[in-house]
């Protein structure tokens, strides 16, 4: 048995405590502002497996041009803050390319199958079967134009064993979901996507699964790190903490430990926005993606909720609520009957690495330090998956994937 710090007491902490002390570890989550207080709590609570295409596809920087002159369009970058994102926007472009493209894309689904396999494990395990949604996804396009361009997208899923269904007539999309504007001619429907009702819920439930049998969260701010040939230690506002490993899982915040720890990782925040509608609003039967827009719409506890899009941003720029406001908006003429009103709007920092990919991995300085963050807006769909990896590197045993597409260095 080790006794493991975990830092980070989000969707990815959680879940890589309750699986180290499933194999027998005595584990310690600390987190300054407590369980899912960050982007756990306001995901759109997708299993997204399907979604094995990276960011960083090919052409996408011939975009960048719309991005400044759209601040509220589905993926942009302020303009206060363009050249702070330049270095990360070099590596964005480098990993766009065919063949880096086409590496992370393989590392990617690799990742979406183990921890699909994963979370049918922690499933029954946390006996959390009834916050699951088996709903199935839409994914939506206005144009025969569109749809034609978003099919070399299928066969890359086609080739990783995803189930899934075209549909060329709004008729066939109907059957699915009714309700929608007839402006969506075309569609791709994954039978197979689940969702869970409530992602705060999802990550607090799992929480008190690890309390109840004898795991520690506490809140503290945790400082620095550092190692020595016997043990890691982690420096806290109220004392240090000594263990024998310790995980970095503290979301867009975790470059900040990983640079004290010798590693300068190339983290940014997709800052996510969305707004929470109360149930009743609509009969949504499906999570539905609006391709071409850049967000979702999804069943949450009864009701809606309208989020996404990318806002490359950092984390200390003010929220701007407009662009929840701009997807609230299409959402209303995508959706004719639904109720707008009432809504509570939410902004979250999503961390996101240049290639699409997390960090998974031991530090450079000592393998007493795993990172296991930078699943961008996959982080519940992975959590289940990177959990295992993680438990993996502390038994020291051979992970079930390989971990090289993921390593801390590979920028």
């Amino acid at each position: 048995m080790k006794r493991v710090v975990i830092v980070g007491a989000g969707v990815i902490g959680i879940t890589t405590a309750l699986e180290l002390q499933r194999r027998g570890h005595a584990v310690q989550v600390l987190d300054r502002d407590g369980v899912a207080a960050g982007a756990s709590a306001g995901n759109a609570g997708a299993f997204a497996f399907a979604e094995i295409e990276p960011l960083a596809t090919p052409g996408i920087l011939s975009k960048a041009p719309r991005w400044l002159v759209d601040p509220l369009g589905p993926l942009s970058v302020p303009p206060a803050y363009a050249l702070k994102i330049v270095p990360w926007l070099w590596r964005f472009w480098r990993a766009s390319r065919a063949q880096n493209y086409q590496h992370a894309l393989a590392a990617q689904a690799g990742l979406m199958h183990l921890s699909s396999a994963a979370l049918d494990r922690l499933i029954p395990f946390a006996g959390v079967q009834d916050m699951v949604q088996n709903d199935g996804q839409l994914q939506l396009y206005e144009s025969e134009a569109a749809f034609r361009a978003s099919l070399p997208g299928w066969e890359q899923r086609r080739r990783h064993g995803i189930a899934f269904t075209l549909l060329e007539h709004p008729e066939a999309i109907a059957e699915i979901q009714p309700g929608l504007s007839p402006r969506f001619t075309h569609a791709g429907f994954t039978p197979d996507w689940i969702n869970t009702a409530d992602p705060k819920a999802w990550v607090e439930t799992l929480a008190k699964v690890f309390q109840d049998k004898g795991g520690q969260i506490d809140r503290r701010e945790v400082r620095a790190l550092s190692v020595s040939d016997q043990a890691a230690q982690v420096h806290t506002t109220d004392g240090t903490i000594v263990a024998d490993s310790v995980v970095v899982a503290t979301g867009a915040w975790s470059h900040y430990l990983a640079r004290g720890m010798g590693d300068n990782i190339p983290l940014e925040t997709e800052r996510g926005y969305n707004t929470t509608l109360p149930a009743g609003v609509f009969d949504l039967r499906t999570h539905l993606t609006f391709s071409d827009h850049g967000f979702v719409a999804s069943r949450i506890n009864g009701g809606v909720r309208i989020g996404g899009a990318v806002e490359l941003g950092g984390l200390d720029m003010p929220a701007n609520f407009k662009r929840a406001d701009v997807m609230l908006t299409k959402a209303r003429d995508f959706l004719p009957g639904l109720k707008a009103e009432g809504g509570q709007q939410w902004m979250g920092f999503r961390p996101s690495m240049p290639d699409s990919l997390p960090v998974i991995g031991a530090a450079s300085r000592s393998d007493r330090v795993i990172y296991a963050f930078g699943h961008g807006h996959l982080g519940l769909t992975q959590s289940a998956g990177t959990a295992e990896l993680v438990a993996a590197l502390i038994d020291r045993q051979p992970p079930p994937i390989s971990l090289a597409p993921f390593a801390p260095t590979r920028f």
